[in-house]
């Protein structure tokens, strides 16, 4: 099968039970036969997972870049030899600008990231894999799946994207690395801290953390876990945090700017994850971000520290920092959400004909929706049954965090 040799070389099935059962399943049932499934998540090789599951569908598959979308040139050229097109969002346009001419189609379905491709007008409906996307779809007269409105995207952001922002900080070099067990659990070899190039264990080291939302939580809980010195600066008139409260994170609201100032001038380590653009762009904190000596990060899709703070004084210059990694979230972390978006794809197709009829468009369901509960206690039942974070995920399930940020 396509891109076995490259998956089978890099992963275990128990990385990815989910995609895995979906792509046995739709080996036989073929659900999207002659169908064009544009997909649009960051091209990594992760993601080849669902490209697969999707062509074993039966899918005739399109990536879609745009917008600056992270991606390994590597994967993308992997793609293009074995026939599959990448094309940007003005290339898209174009195809259905053709197809119009005709009265077809260009897509069946767009499986969306980020609202790169929300100017388009596939046939069935489109899928969003991010929260940050959904601003693009408000008055979207498609059907719109958001995979990020339910608890299975939430194993991604809280404890694959802050796992990441570690990994990331160790492979630049920084005195703090991460390893994270046999078993995958919480307790399991607590993640130990490296010795810096002077010898001196990095604990105590001090991180505020911009943001306590699902990102913000997830980076919280790694630091913890490796021992160190964790501050969260977020809108406290949201009311308390059960997640900061219950381990002990103090808090510092940010809108008490002298406050927040003064945290950043002692800081060793500062992140960002509000998933506001600029929300860092107040005098106060960008001379204080200007005047520290603190490593700076961002873990938004935005630039969270806005103009004052130049790109060159923060790593990746300000983009998302685990996209510096071959692998910015490992498969463990982010199989079950690349199937819940691929799964919704076919659910739009399955709902189609009857609820909103061939074009989609105007149909009464219209706009963003919460993914199904049963679809995902499903995904979620194969990742903890199957998968080799079961363990962490049972641990985790009890107390990830709710949807505000």
């Amino acid at each position: 099968m396509i891109f076995d040799e490259i998956l089978n070389d890099a992963y275990e099935k128990r990385e990815y039970p989910a995609l895995s059962a979906f792509f046995a399943e739709w080996s036989g049932t073929r659900p999207f036969r002659a169908l064009r499934v544009l997909v649009a998540t960051p091209v990594f090789r992760n993601t080849l997972l669902e490209y697969r599951a999707l062509i074993a569908g039966g899918a005739d598959l399109v990536v879609g870049v745009a917008g600056g979308m992270p991606c390994d040139p590597g994967i993308v050229e992997v793609l293009r030899g074995n026939g599959i097109p990448v094309i940007g969002l003005q290339e898209a346009l174009e195809m259905e600008a053709r197809c119009a001419e005709s009265g077809d189609c260009a897509f069946d379905l767009i499986l969306d990231c980020a609202g790169q491709f929300s100017a388009c007008h596939p046939r069935f409906g489109f899928v969003e894999l991010t929260r940050s996307g959904v601003q693009f779809y408000e008055k979207c007269e498609h059907p719109v799946y958001v995979a990020d409105s339910g608890i299975v995207k939430r194993i991604e952001t809280c404890l694959g994207t802050g796992e990441g922002y570690v990994r990331a900080l160790a492979q630049l070099g920084y005195d703090f690395c991460l390893d994270s067990g046999t078993d995958g659990s919480l307790d399991a070899g607590r993640d130990t801290l490296d010795s810096g190039t002077d010898g001196a264990p990095s604990a105590g080291k001090k991180f505020i953390v911009f943001g306590s939302g699902k990102v913000g939580q997830g980076i919280v809980l790694q630091l913890l876990r490796s021992g160190a010195d964790v501050h969260v600066v977020t809108d406290c008139s949201r009311g308390a945090n059960p997640f900061l409260d219950a381990n002990g994170v103090p808090v510092t609201d940010c809108n008490d700017l002298d406050a927040v100032a003064s945290l950043v001038r002692g800081a060793d380590f500062v992140v960002t994850a509000t998933g506001v653009k600029g929300a860092l762009d107040r005098p106060q904190i960008v001379d204080a971000l200007l005047a520290s000596g603190a490593v700076l990060a961002n873990m938004g899709v935005e630039d969270e520290y806005g103009p004052g703070v130049p790109a060159s004084r923060v790593l990746a210059e300000k983009k998302p920092l685990n996209f510096i990694l071959e692998e910015p979230t490992h498969l463990k972390y982010i199989d079950a959400s690349l199937a819940l978006h691929a799964a919704l794809g076919e659910l739009l197709l399955q709902e189609g004909g009857a609820v909103y009829g061939k074009e989609g468009a105007g149909a009464k369901n219209a706009g963003p929706q919460d993914p199904p509960s049963e679809l995902e206690q499903r995904i979620l039942s194969m990742t903890m049954q199957d998968g080799v974070i079961g363990p962490e995920l049972c641990e985790m399930l009890g107390g990830l965090p709710n949807e505000s940020d």
